[in-house]
């Protein structure tokens, strides 16, 4: 690990102070740099691991290459993006006293209320105007035109009076008399020019209308053209501008209710959803619909026109999660429990020396060492029985031989019918005493054998108890953190200016993922053949076969998370064991079918009794003389019998 250091240790020294356009420093921008280089270095470091796990100066000397060009590219694409903050700006506008109609209770207050909202919410500019003659209200939406040239979000909220004249939409300022309707070009500023004012906005163009009130001037309005329709509430719109979206308190056509409490049932909705950290406009709108429509009861319905991107567009981003101090912990400690030996825990123990998961990576450790000593006695014991076996075939082989010699030596003295037919009968029943002992000697190998099977599914077993206690502890790990991170996040302020979404976790590698997965397949019985990282047709089969028995519908055709998971998740033996003929199964192991005594094991893997030897004859040779014989060589003896006969491949006469 010490031999990667020197990759990422200049990348952790570098200060950053990115500026805005304004050049002011930009702290969310630092944030970013922070979190970029320490991605990078977690990389490394796991890298590094690697590294002294595989104790090869060719394979150091390739990921110190590697671990420079992936520094060389962090460094370039953070040099290379725009160190430019996302700016957020709003116009606020409330008219409550109107000169020639009656005064509007609640839109002032509105107004403040989304004011404040907009400036706790972080806004950079939140321009207000109250009770706005068309004068003024021509000059706030230029000026703020002006404001949103070089913004990312532009928001428009105008409470007050609303008409709608030839299916155009007008905001009515305080001044407004509206004699007739020939004034309301004059008098009056149309959506559409709002709309325009926004058009230099980058991300979102938002215009939020509590104008669908009531409309006083329509019963003293004289109309200057009989065929001219001025409608009750606003008109429907659709907005030409991508990235828009303009709401209404109501839907077209439709009017909405001030209110009697402080803010308008429209307002206070607002108030309560848009500015929730994280949530897409449209989600939130749809809650302000849902609360309106139950406060009002069902009389008023909030509608919004217009479209947004695919990705979230939120007012307020997501506030940052706390960082987890034994993430980097965490994912070592998973990677050691999946390679599972000992090396990968003194490697792990060798880089945090402390902590929870510290702990749990010495306990894994004891388990090991003590499946190991439990290996070493049962190979231990299974070859002193293979020596005890060996030893007593000698013995029996020495005592066949020694017999044998001595039955030999007898047969020399007794050369006659009667001796032939002792020590016949003698050999026979050595033979017989030889093949039972011989059988006996079998029978304790195969015990001795069966013992040592079972110490070594013993030492298989604790390694696969000790690979799910492990298993149960990353996830009880896991699941303690996630609730040490909901009980921090439950603390946390509900909204931060400047905050980011945090990043996303690195992903796996896909041969990574194949070879897990082809590991536990192999570990649940469903043999996938080599485990490697290629996802070949063997290991569809094999996921394709866990799919049948363990009711699953995993995709085979390639090693996802999910099958991981799902597969991970078996603790037992999930694929039946499969023995070839003459074989059978045994626990988790095929083991070779044994016979009794007279049987043997027939082609089709059955035990069938052994056919009868056929006693084959005993010959005598008789030995003449041969004629170039030298005199000097002994002679058949006088008697004038002249027989002999084999034994153990040697010739006796009498």
């Amino acid at each position: 690990m010490a031999q990667t250091q020197w990759l990422f240790a200049p990348i952790a020294d570098v200060r950053f102070a990115p500026q805005t356009g304004s050049g002011t420093p930009n702290p969310q921008r630092a944030f970013d740099c922070v979190t970029r280089i320490t991605e990078g270095n977690l990389i490394l470091r796991s890298m590094g691991r690697m590294v002294g796990l595989a104790r090869s100066s060719i394979w150091d000397f390739v990921m110190r290459l590697l671990g420079a060009f992936i520094s060389l590219v962090w460094l370039t694409s953070l040099f290379s993006q725009p160190a430019l903050a996302e700016k957020r700006v709003a116009l606020v506008i409330g008219i409550s006293k109107y000169q020639s109609v009656p005064r509007l209770a609640n839109p002032a207050r509105d107004a403040e209320a989304m004011s404040a909202l907009f400036k706790k919410a972080g806004f950079e500019v939140v321009e207000s105007g109250r009770d706005l003659g068309i004068s003024d209200l021509r000059k706030s939406i230029r000026q703020f035109s002006d404001t949103s040239r070089d913004a990312d979000m532009s928001v428009v909220y105008y409470a007050g009076h609303g008409i709608e004249v030839d299916g155009t939409n007008y905001l009515v300022p305080a001044d407004a008399k509206l004699a007739s309707d020939f004034d309301v070009e004059d008098e009056t500023i149309s959506l559409d020019r709002v709309l325009k004012a926004l058009d230099g906005a980058k991300r979102l163009k938002l215009v939020i209308l509590d104008a669908c009130r009531d409309n006083p001037f329509t019963k003293t309005m004289k109309r200057s053209v009989s065929t001219r329709s001025i409608g009750r509430g606003l008109a429907k719109i659709e907005p030409s501008m991508s990235d828009t979206l303009v709401a209404y308190a109501a839907k077209a056509g439709a009017v909405a209710n001030d209110g009697d409490g402080q803010n308008s049932p429209f307002a206070s909705a607002l108030v309560k959803h848009i500015a929730e950290p994280g949530l897409d406009l449209r989600l939130a709108f749809g809650r302000v619909r849902d609360d309106v429509l139950k406060s009002t009861g069902y009389r008023q319905e909030p509608f919004f026109y217009g479209s947004l991107g695919g990705e979230t567009v939120a007012l307020v981003p997501q506030a940052v999660k706390p960082a987890d101090p034994e993430a980097g912990a965490r994912t070592d400690y998973e990677l050691a429990a999946q390679i599972g030996t000992r090396e990968a825990w003194d490697s792990f123990l060798a880089a945090h020396r402390s902590g929870l998961y510290a702990d749990l990576a010495r306990a894994q450790t004891g388990k090991l060492i003590a499946a190991e000593q439990m290996r070493t006695k049962a190979d231990d014991a299974r070859r002193e029985a293979e020596a005890q076996a060996a030893r007593k075939t000698e013995e029996f082989r020495r005592q066949l031989e020694e017999q044998a010699a001595r039955q030999t030596s007898d047969a020399k003295q007794k050369i006659s019918e009667q001796a032939r037919k002792e020590l016949e009968e003698a050999r026979l029943q050595v033979a017989d005493q030889a093949m039972k002992q011989l059988e006996d000697a079998k029978r304790q190998v195969e015990v001795a054998r069966q013992e040592a099977e079972s110490a070594r599914r013993q030492v298989e077993e604790a390694k696969r108890q000790a690979v799910a206690d492990a298993q149960v502890k990353v996830e009880q790990a896991r699941r303690e953190a996630a609730a040490e991170r909901e009980k921090i996040a439950a603390l946390s302020p509900p909204s931060a200016a400047g905050s980011t979404v945090a990043p996303a976790a690195p992903q796996m590698d896909q041969a990574d993922i194949a070879r897990l997965l082809q590991a536990h397949l192999k570990r649940v019985g469903c043999n996938p053949g080599n485990v490697d990282g290629s996802w070949d047709n063997a290991s569809k089969a094999a996921l394709e076969l866990f799919n049948k028995n363990a009711r699953t519908k995993l995709n085979i055709q390639l090693a996802s998370l999910d099958a991981l998971d799902s597969v991970r998740g078996k603790t037992e033996r999930v694929c039946p064991l499969v023995c070839k003929k003459g074989q059978r199964a045994d626990g988790d192991r095929c083991i070779q079918l044994g016979c009794e005594s007279g049987q043997f094991l027939n082609s089709s893997g059955a035990c069938e009794k052994k056919p009868e030897p056929v006693a084959k004859p005993q010959t005598a040779t008789r030995r003449e003389p041969a004629a170039r014989e030298p005199a000097t060589r002994r002679v058949a003896p006088a008697g004038g019998g002249g027989k002999c006969f084999t034994f153990s491949g040697k010739t006796y006469c009498e």
